[in-house]
């Protein structure tokens, strides 16, 4: 995670006040709710998550067998099997 300095972004009376409480610190400060973003969004995790389950299904479907899939995508096989069950929803 990068940072910003708050000297560039804050005005210098801000600055001092946040300075009372951490001086030098590192400080997070979360978004806002309405421009959260979920789990996987910002780096694409989630969709390379969506791909590849689809994919496992695919070949399932196609005949792959569960033991082929652990053994092509490093998964356990309750986990292949999860996939497939939530892919046939």
């Amino acid at each position: 995670m990068s940072y910003i300095n708050a000297q560039n972004v804050l005005p210098k009376d801000i600055i001092k006040i946040v300075q009372k409480y951490i001086d030098g610190e590192t400080l997070y400060i979360p978004r806002k709710n309405e421009n959260k973003k979920s789990w996987g969004e910002k780096n694409g995790t989630r969709k390379t998550l969506k791909d590849r389950n689809k994919e496992i299904f695919n070949k399932y479907i196609k005949g792959s067998t569960i033991t082929e899939l652990t053994e092509i995508y490093y998964l356990s096989e309750k986990s292949i099997r999860r996939v497939i069950r939530e892919q046939k929803k």
